[in-house]
C-alpha cells in the first residue's frame, strides 16, 4: 500500500485541480502522506522525490498533447526510479446517459518516453473526461451536463484512486491508441504555431475594472499591461483561467478580429511568398514553406493585435470588438465555465 504521494497539477479552470482534489482525499483517506504541488507555481531545478513516493501528474490536454508548462516540468524533472502515473483532463461531451471521451493524442507517450529515459517506471495513463472549458472554440456546456459529467468521472477517479494506491498499474489510456495515434500530427502544429495564434485572440473590454486578478492568477506569466490595457502576450497558453476567475467578466476572445485578420494576413502573406520566391529563392520543400507562412503570420498577428489593442481606447472600436465576440453573448455559455475554489467546483 502507497504511503507516500505527490501530485503534481496544473489547471486552468479546474478541471485537472478537482482531479487532483479527488486523489489526495483518497490518499489521505488510507494514511498516506500526500502533498499537491502546482507546477504553475515551482521553481527550479524542482527538487527529486524520494524513490518510494509514488507521483502523479495531472494536466488538461492543449493540442493534442500537455501544455508547453507541463512539458517544461516534465523535460525538468529529475532522474530517478520512482512509479509515475500520467493523468489528463480533456475535453468530454454527455450524449443522453453516455459519457463520450475526448482525445489524448500525443499526452502520454511522449511524457513516458521522457520520464522512462529518466530512470523512472511509468505505473498508469489515465485520461479524465471533463467539460471542455476552452470557451473560445464553443459554448459553455450547461449546469446539469456539467453535473452528470462531474459525478460519473468522480466515482471512476476513486475507483482508479483505489487501484493506482494499491501498488496496481492502470493503463486505461490505451484503449484510445488508435483514435490518438490518429490525430498526434496536429500537436508538433499546435506546440510550434497554433499555441501563438491562440495566445492572440484574448482581450478585455471597459468592463475591466482594474483588479489584476488575472495578472496575478495567469500560470503562464503571459498577462502585462499595457497604456493601462490588460495585454495577452505569445507566452499565453490559452487555459482560460484569465476568463474563469475575471469577477466582471471582462475578458472575451476577439472572434470578429480574428476573422478580420486572417482575411487580410492571408491575403499579404501569398504576395510576400510570390516575391520571396520570384527574387531569393524558389521554395520545393512544402515543409519549409510551410514554417516561413507561419512565421509571416505569426509575426503579422502580433502587430496586428498591437494596433487592436491600441485602438481599442477608442470606444466605438471597443464597442465594435466587443459585439464581434461570440464569448459576449449569454447563448455562448461563457458564464457557465466551471473553475477550482476552496476545494469544491462552483460555478461563476
Amino acid at each position: 500500500m502507497t504511503e507516500s504521494v505527490i501530485i503534481y497539477y496544473f489547471s486552468g479552470t479546474g478541471n485537472s485541480k478537482n482531479v487532483a482534489g479527488w486523489l489526495y482525499e483518497n490518499a489521505t483517506s488510507i494514511g498516506a502522506k500526500c502533498d499537491l504541488v502546482s507546477i504553475s507555481n515551482l521553481e527550479y531545478p524542482i527538487e527529486k522525490p524520494p524513490e518510494d513516493t509514488q507521483v502523479i501528474i495531472i494536466s488538461p490536454v492543449h493540442g493534442f498533447n500537455y501544455p508547453p508548462l507541463v512539458l517544461k516540468f516534465i523535460t525538468r524533472f529529475p532522474k530517478g526510479k520512482n512509479r509515475i502515473v500520467l493523468m489528463c483532463t480533456r475535453a468530454g461531451l454527455l450524449i443522453g446517459k453516455y459519457n463520450l471521451p475526448g482525445v489524448s493524442g500525443l499526452t502520454f507517450y511522449f511524457s513516458s518516453l521522457i520520464l522512462t529515459l529518466k530512470g523512472h517506471k511509468i505505473s498508469g495513463m489515465i485520461p479524465v473526461d471533463l467539460p471542455s472549458n476552452w470557451i473560445s472554440f464553443h459554448p459553455g456546456l450547461n449546469r446539469p451536463t456539467v453535473d452528470v459529467l462531474y459525478q460519473k468521472n468522480k466515482k471512476k477517479v476513486q475507483i482508479l484512486a483505489e487501484r493506482i494506491f494499491a501498488g496496481k498499474n492502470v493503463w486505461r489510456g490505451l484503449r484510445d491508441i488508435i483514435q490518438d495515434i490518429i490525430v498526434i500530427p496536429i500537436s508538433p502544429a499546435y506546440y510550434l504555431v497554433g499555441r501563438f495564434f491562440l495566445a492572440k485572440t484574448l482581450y478585455a473590454s471597459r468592463d475591466c475594472d482594474d483588479c489584476d486578478i488575472c495578472l496575478k492568477a495567469c500560470p503562464a506569466k503571459a498577462i502585462i499591461k499595457i497604456d493601462n490595457r490588460m495585454y495577452w502576450t505569445f507566452r499565453c497558453e490559452s487555459c482560460m483561467k484569465c476568463i474563469a476567475n475575471c469577477p466582471k467578466q471582462a475578458i472575451e476572445t476577439a472572434h470578429g478580429f480574428v476573422i478580420g485578420y486572417i482575411s487580410l494576413a492571408s491575403a499579404i502573406t501569398g504576395s510576400l511568398l510570390l516575391l520571396f520566391e520570384k527574387y531569393v529563392l524558389s521554395l520545393e520543400s512544402g515543409l519549409v514553406k510551410w514554417i516561413i507562412e507561419s512565421a509571416i503570420l505569426i509575426f503579422l498577428l502580433g502587430v496586428a493585435y498591437r494596433i487592436m489593442h491600441y485602438l481599442m481606447r477608442f470606444k466605438w472600436i471597443e464597442r465594435m470588438m466587443v459585439y464581434t465576440s461570440l464569448t459576449k453573448f449569454k447563448f455562448w455559455g461563457k458564464i457557465r465555465i466551471r473553475y477550482y475554489k476552496h476545494g469544491n467546483p462552483v460555478v461563476k
